[in-house]
């Protein structure tokens, strides 16, 4: 087989980073490193691309062999290639990015790397340039919730609109009016009012809604974002 003389060569590699809701809190799936350099800190899920695979079949299979996470749609976010990035070998690193419902994955997760969801705002300190990366993702998420409306995919099946409100909150790091996120959210048009009340909260309770998924395809691409000023929030 011939071969690019005079090159060098590169390890290739790809970390997957996770983002997940619960219905409370915006959290973040990590694991703990199995060797070194770093072995037993916290890292997002990595490994080396093989001979005989693509990047996305790389990035799904370490997914699921580092957290037993499968079905899980990964987007390709940036590629990261500091010379100094790992202290053992020249790597280069692809990373991609996924935003999913905790709940319907939770009967997937693997204890074999002690994976572990933390919330976005008590993120312990992560390896090499694991941070880095995590905060491009927000920045990634944050441009493409202000355009479509994607956040109502990690929500329950009925849900109150304080959960969605603090769903939006927890993405853009921001607090929004309750009365105006209200009033915008159900002039999209796309949630169904259910006769239930969530009264867990206050004697008065929250009603529930279920997404209207006709509207919500329809819509997909001439959604009017309704957080205040999103361009102050993207960065």
């Amino acid at each position: 087989m011939h071969k690019y003389s005079k090159q060098v060569r590169h390890l290739l590699a790809v970390d997957c980073i996770i983002f997940g809701f619960d219905g409370e809190l915006l959290k973040i799936l990590l694991i703990q490193r199995g060797f070194q350099p770093e072995k037993g800190n916290w890292s997002l899920m990595g490994g080396f691309v093989e001979l005989n695979e693509s990047l996305n079949q790389a990035s799904n299979r370490i997914l699921k062999q580092l957290t037993g996470l499968e079905g899980v749609y990964l987007e390709q976010l940036h590629t990261f290639g500091d010379t100094d990035r790992d202290p053992i070998e020249r790597t280069v690193s692809t990373a991609y990015f996924a935003l999913i419902d905790i709940h319907k994955y939770e009967t997937q997760l693997s204890n074999d790397y002690h994976a572990e969801w933390f919330p976005l705002k008590r993120v312990p300190k992560l390896i090499f340039d694991h941070q880095e990366m995590v905060e491009a993702a927000k920045r990634r998420i944050r441009y493409k919730a202000a355009l479509h409306p994607i956040l109502f995919e990690l929500l329950p099946n009925r849900f109150t609109i304080p959960q969605l409100q603090t769903l939006y909150e927890s993405v853009f790091n921001t607090t929004i009016d309750k009365r105006n996120f209200s009033k915008r959210v159900l002039a999209t048009g796309l949630l169904i009012k259910l006769a239930e009340k969530d009264k867990a909260g206050s004697k008065r309770g929250a009603y529930y809604y279920q997404l209207n998924m006709q509207n919500y395809y329809a819509k997909f691409q001439a959604f009017l974002n309704f957080i205040p000023n999103p361009d102050t929030l993207l960065l």
